[in-house]
């Protein structure tokens, strides 16, 4: 949801919801509408079940809901949209109307429902690192058997400042060895792991699914 800059000027993880409701309509206007998600998201759809017949999908930090979500409901699915953002989850309502939406930071986030796929693009990697690891219980807790889990990260462990609509955007990163480990520690066999993916805007991509079977945390050896 934002792009890399050099910029000195000091943004943290507090000021991310505050940012997003002050630029997001210019965000809206400037957000590439070209979808180079897409091979990404068809792989996420393809791993979650279909319970039901129809894939739930659990956004966390929608933004707008354009492109992604808007095309994930188009693919047949019932997305529940989660943004801390007012002003985002208002452009989402209005873009979604036939999707659920809660305002709600996806910290502590407790729906008492389970989901077939759980989705934190270019959102997840605003969090504090301690946040980040604080999130995985969170998508155990909402994950359905055989739910796929997607998020974005950096291709490194390391802080970065970003741009949004000429605001100072922060990012945080793990290392891929520690998320590996988070996520069989809290039940989710990694898939797939592509840092700084070509082919979709240098993106760097997890997608997981969840089996229920906690493994050792492998982010703890070596």
């Amino acid at each position: 949801m934002a792009t890399e800059t050099s910029s000195p000027r000091r943004a943290t993880p507090d000021d991310v919801i505050a940012t997003y409701d002050a630029v997001g309509p210019e965000w809206a206007k400037a957000r590439d509408r070209r979808l180079i998600e897409r091979r990404w998201v068809d792989r996420m759809l393809a791993a979650a079940p279909r319970n039901g017949g129809r894939r739930r999908v659990l956004d966390l930090g929608c933004g707008t809901g354009a492109p992604i979500a808007q095309y994930i409901a188009d693919r047949g699915a019932e997305v529940t949209g989660v943004d801390a953002s007012r002003v985002m989850l208002g452009m989402f309502q209005k873009n979604m109307p036939r999707a659920r939406a809660f305002h709600h930071d996806m910290r502590g986030l407790r729906l008492s429902e389970k989901f077939d796929a759980i989705l934190a693009w270019d959102s997840f990697f605003h969090l504090s690192a301690p946040d980040q690891q604080a999130m995985f219980p969170t998508f155990t807790e909402h994950a359905a058997p055989g739910c796929a889990l997607m998020f974005t990260s950096g291709p490194s462990a390391g802080t970065a400042i970003g741009e949004v609509a000429g605001k100072p955007i922060f990012h945080e990163s793990l290392s891929p060895k520690t998320y590996k480990g988070l996520l069989e520690m809290h039940g989710f066999m990694p898939l797939a792991f592509i840092p700084e993916d070509p082919d979709c805007g240098m993106h760097s991509v997890w997608l997981a699914r969840f089996d229920g079977v906690p493994r050792e945390d492998g982010s703890k050896k070596g």
